[in-house]
């Protein structure tokens, strides 16, 4: 029995995989139908790249019952299940949490593989380490991060980075028809295209991106990442995407955020009321106040005080309630999932040119002040936001451990 798999789990999977005279369903039917059942309207929470800033006691002050990560394939090694992200997926699969997994290919510096090249078999064993280790376990694999941005403009231009993905698609259909054949919890998606609100970037490569999922039987849709600078550049990426899908396909959307908006101001004088209230030169800038709670974290009211009067950040402060509500209305959203807290990445040289992905975490543990023993501070707007947002049919029977 291939790993992973439970006998009940085989046995639940084939029924879903059966029509209702009780013959396997196959091809396009059984494809639609698995979309159908999949998540819907989903929101869960995101550790991106670091798995180890996010523990289960802050997700579940949350109340998150879906976490999402992904894997730089690169760090693969012999016991995929060791790697830092799948390794979390996976406890975060065992205390019942529904989980997403998203495939990095890191290749921004350097060409991707072409097909039958040494490369690209070595590529192939290190995805078949991760399908060994994850597959019907995780919910959802992503089958590319962010393919657009960790590529060559050359090898987007080219077809390559289509060429390169389509066969990486191919192989994990291949594996998991191979070792699930009565069938496989984990559902595929092709990962998360980005700038989609800029017309230049919708190319003929997206374009093939979509093409290729849409006639791809096996693929239940695709991932969206809309970071932008104001909130009504997100419905480019759903007029671009919808369309180009079959009906019965739906979206992820991994990572989504105003960053571009936040670091449009981080010159910005600070707020007078807030530099009256705590004594701050009006002179200073945004991004030193910013730099400043880094190194010296701030009270809880303090932060809340800086972020609430400034207006940039206090008209967009319920951005992810308006957002989710957007992609739930769709009726075809299938996973959405946000940041939990402030990577040590976001903090690392913070300047007045570094994006403050650290705005929008759900935590503000990096910024504001936190009590020995304690849960970090919940960041202003969005941590009330995301909890409210959290529905009874999304839940599982998550630990309470």
């Amino acid at each position: 029995m291939a790993a992973g798999c439970s006998t009940g789990d085989q046995q639940s999977a084939e029924k879903a995989g059966r029509d209702a005279t009780g013959k396997a369903a196959t091809g396009k039917a059984a494809a639609g139908r698995a979309a159908a059942d999949g998540p819907a309207g989903i929101l869960g929470a995101n550790f991106n790249e670091d798995p180890d800033s996010v523990t289960f006691a802050e997700l579940r002050e949350l109340s998150a019952s879906w976490l999402r990560g992904f894997v730089p394939m690169p760090e693969v090694g012999a016991d995929a299940s060791r790697q830092r992200a799948v390794k979390k997926l996976l406890d975060a699969h065992r205390q019942g949490y529904g989980t997403v997994l998203s495939l990095k290919f890191p290749y921004n510096h350097r060409a991707l593989p072409r097909p039958d090249s040494p490369a690209m078999a070595a590529e192939l064993d290190r995805v078949d380490k991760v399908l060994h280790a994850v597959l019907d376990s995780v919910d959802v694999l992503a089958i590319a991060n962010e393919p657009f941005i960790e590529s060559l403009q050359q090898d987007r231009d080219s077809g390559a980075l289509n060429t390169f993905y389509e066969k990486i698609a191919a192989h994990v259909i291949a594996y998991r028809k191979k070792h699930f054949p009565s069938g496989c919890r984990t559902r595929l998606y092709m990962g998360a295209l980005n700038f989609l609100d800029q017309p230049d970037k919708r190319t003929k490569a997206t374009d093939r991106w979509l093409s290729f999922t849409r006639a791809t039987p096996e693929i239940e849709g695709v991932d969206i990442h809309p970071h932008v600078a104001g909130p009504g550049n997100v419905q480019a990426y759903l007029d671009y995407v919808l369309p180009r899908l079959r009906k019965e396909q739906k979206f992820l959307v991994t990572e989504f955020s105003l960053v571009k908006l936040w670091e449009q101001h981080l010159k910005d004088a600070v707020p007078a009321p807030y530099a009256r209230r705590y004594g701050v030169s009006p002179d200073t800038r945004v991004w030193q106040v910013i730099k400043q709670a880094i190194e010296h974290p701030v009270p809880a009211e303090q932060w809340r005080d800086f972020l609430s009067m400034s207006p940039w950040f206090e008209n967009h402060k319920h951005f992810l309630r308006t957002q989710v509500g957007r992609f739930r209305d769709t009726g075809r959203l299938a996973v959405a999932t946000y940041g939990v807290t402030q990577a040590a990445a976001m903090a690392q040289d913070f300047g007045p040119d570094k994006q403050p992905w650290l705005l929008n975490s759900l935590y503000a543990n990096r910024t504001v002040e936190r009590p020995d023993g304690g849960l970090p501070a919940p960041n202003y707007g969005f941590f009330d936001d995301f909890r409210a947002l959290q529905r009874s049919q999304d839940r599982r029977p998550v630990s309470s451990r």
